[in-house]
């Protein structure tokens, strides 16, 4: 068979199986498949999903954490409520010296994790949609930095290309364990992929600059 029509028939499978079992997007079975494999969300855990809209993840970490869990949801555009009390959702800018103030008020304590699938307006020019891409995920990880719980975990999208190994780098100044992943519900040939970053290692002093720059 062709490989355009095994692609659209993938995609065409997840499209289904997010509508049949009442995801808000066929995304969501990205985050299912990582965290099924990896455990880095469990049960009781506080989840910050970064450019949350329209709630597939949200809907995963709800299922993972449990009702005496919490998460909260962030995106630019309004997200559609949820029923349980444990979820919240605010409308928030990741590139904003505030966000991470905006944040912590909502949580009852530091995140264990930190998910984003923000992803930029495509351009259809490479070079520019990779970086806009690195420039998210190196925004998700500053804010990761200050509102996660120390050995806390961090899910990011990234896109492959020449700016992806010094992120990579940069993360694993700051965590045990990082993989590089492509789920199976990912585009096979999509340059998307993602980052795992498993148990935050302590660094006071970068969370002290941090906090100056932010405040």
């Amino acid at each position: 068979m062709p490989k355009a029509w095994n692609q659209n028939r993938k995609q065409e499978y997840y499209y289904k199986k997010a509508k049949a079992e009442n995801y808000r997007s066929r995304a969501a079975y990205k985050l299912a498949q990582t965290a099924n494999k990896y455990q880095f969300i469990r049960r009781n855990d506080i989840v910050v999903d970064l450019g949350a809209a329209p709630g597939g993840w949200i809907q995963v970490a709800r299922k993972k954490v449990g009702k005496k869990g919490f998460v909260l949801g962030v995106d630019l555009k309004p997200i559609e409520s949820f029923a349980q009390d444990y979820i919240k959702t605010i409308i928030g800018d990741l590139t904003s010296p505030f966000i991470v103030n905006q944040i912590l008020e909502f949580l009852p304590r530091k995140a264990d994790v930190v998910i984003s699938d923000a992803a930029p307006n495509i351009t259809g020019t490479w070079e520019v949609d990779q970086a806009k891409q690195i420039d998210l995920a190196d925004q998700s990880l500053k804010i990761s930095l200050q509102i996660l719980r120390l050995s806390g975990n961090f899910f990011t999208k990234v896109f492959e290309g020449s700016m992806l190994n010094d992120f990579v780098k940069k993360v694993k100044k700051h965590f045990a364990i990082v993989k590089l992943l492509k789920p199976k519900a990912s585009r096979a040939k999509s340059s998307e992929m993602f980052l795992l970053a498993l148990d935050m290692k302590s660094n006071i002093k970068l969370v002290e600059k941090l906090s100056k720059e932010n405040s």
